[in-house]
């Protein structure tokens, strides 16, 4: 029986021996495939020297948050003192409202700052004027490249108590009897620094988004077509879930970062000291109580306490996104 099937099968008992050609290939080494690449190698060094000179070795300055750092005694000389800093954050009557304000601000932003430059990359999708389109395009991303000196300067005269345009017209339209101070009183502030960085941001940011619809298949769109699917529905049927895979990262970096509220655009616009209670997010408080008030250990304590629940958030967030297919790593 087994001599037959042999007969009618000469090359089964010759295949089955012989190894496969991946099994045969050796094993490159990566660190011969790194003296293969080393043009390559060499070329990504320069970055990888400012890094590490630069995002690397200042980490070192963490230490503090475990000393009661004096600079004259230096990192080494300085007294350890544990964990006493956090517990002192932690018990400081500020804490409650810091962390409310950074949460409720983080929230604000990603509810409206993430999905509006979706919407606009949307919108100049559709847009078939191309002269049009790029004038639009050009003046939503100019904004980004004002500082937030220039922009916090632009939205001070805007919503200025004497000839600021806001408080004009509303008193040509007679929606107010008296001009209002808006960068005085805490209910307009989230309500202005949301609208000021969607304004500064919302072109830049759509760019990715306008490059990822542009790689959509035709195709699909045509298909939907065919299947009565009009320009509205082929937005949610068509185009959104063909950049889902962009929009999920950038979704994982923003909740990575939701405790950093913001410090320059807070810091420029809340120069009313009214807005104390609504403006003191963790950004702001650090550079209060390090800079101004030369507690180092106690800044850099509460600077490494953000940064750690927001890698938590990060690596939560990501392993999330994991099981719809689309992650970090």
């Amino acid at each position: 029986m087994q001599s037959k099937s042999s007969t009618e099968n000469p090359n089964i008992s010759r295949f089955a021996a012989q190894p496969s050609a991946r099994a045969e290939r050796p094993r490159k080494s990566k660190l011969v495939l790194f003296g293969r690449q080393w043009d390559l190698q060499l070329m990504v060094l320069p970055a990888l020297v400012f890094l590490f000179v630069f995002s690397y070795i200042p980490l070192y300055g963490l230490l503090t948050a475990f000393q009661d750092y004096d600079m004259f005694k230096g990192f080494f000389a300085s007294p350890w003192v544990g964990f006493k800093h956090f517990r002192i954050f932690f018990e400081s009557p500020e804490f409650g409202e810091v962390l409310s304000n950074t949460i409720w601000i983080s929230v604000l932003k990603l509810l409206v700052c993430f999905p509006a430059p979706i919407v606009l990359a949307l919108m100049l999708n559709e847009v078939k004027n191309m002269y049009f389109k790029r004038i639009v395009q050009t003046i939503s991303y100019l904004p980004h490249f004002f500082s937030w000196v220039i922009v916090a300067g632009f939205v001070s005269s805007m919503l200025a108590v004497d000839n600021g345009s806001l408080n004009m017209a509303l008193e040509k339209l007679n929606l107010i009897d008296e001009p209002i101070n808006f960068l005085s009183l805490p209910e307009y502030f989230w309500t202005i620094l949301i609208s000021a960085n969607v304004w500064k941001e919302i072109g830049f940011a759509s760019i990715v988004y306008l490059a990822a619809i542009a790689g959509v298949d035709p195709t699909l769109y045509e298909a939907a077509a065919m299947d009565g699917a009009s320009r509205f529905k082929q937005v949610f049927l068509v185009t959104l879930p063909s950049i889902r895979p962009i929009i999920i990262i950038f979704m994982i970096l923003a909740v990575g970062n939701i405790l950093n509220a913001g410090f320059e655009d807070i810091l420029l616009l809340a120069i009313s000291p009214t807005l104390a209670e609504v403006a003191n997010v963790v950004d702001t408080y650090v550079y209060r109580v390090g800079f101004k008030n030369s507690r180092y250990s106690y800044a850099t304590a509460v600077g490494l306490l953000k940064s750690v629940i927001n890698l938590g958030l990060l690596i939560a967030a990501n392993a999330i996104a994991r099981r719809k297919g689309s992650s970090l790593w």
